[in-house]
């Protein structure tokens, strides 16, 4: 089961960051079709957020096709975001690994790392939407 977290200081909504993680969850395979999500009352309880934040964030989920409630059951993944290429997963996060070592060692931190990730795929999707068209 997922356990949500919240980021009180980053500007992003609350239903918005559940639903990010959400995805991110299903594009990661840590959830898989036919897992149950927490209920609202448990991540009500975990995070000492509104429930209607949590109802928003599902609804929303339900909206895209990723996940279906069911009467006194809880919610439920019915969709994956995982493409096949994530069963590379494992020697591509050595390989990040690695890298993300290599640049603490150089003195950079998270938000330099952010940048030059941020920097580099704006580059590659752009190039690659260019090359579509």
């Amino acid at each position: 089961m997922i356990a949500y977290r919240i980021d009180r200081q980053s500007g992003i909504p609350t239903y918005v960051q559940l639903i990010l993680q959400t995805k991110q969850a299903l594009r990661l395979g840590t959830l898989t079709v036919g897992d149950r999500l927490p209920t609202a009352k448990e991540v009500v309880t975990a995070l000492a957020i509104n429930p209607n934040t949590v109802l928003k964030a599902y609804r929303e989920l339900e909206r895209d096709g990723l996940v279906q409630p069911r009467t006194g059951s809880g919610t439920f993944v019915v969709a994956s975001l995982a493409k096949p290429g994530m069963a590379e997963r494992s020697a591509l996060e050595t390989e990040l690994d690695r890298w993300i070592r290599h640049c603490t060692a150089a003195g950079l931190d998270r938000p330099d790392l952010e940048a030059i990730v941020t920097a580099a795929l704006d580059k590659q999707f752009d190039r690659t939407e260019r090359d579509d068209t």
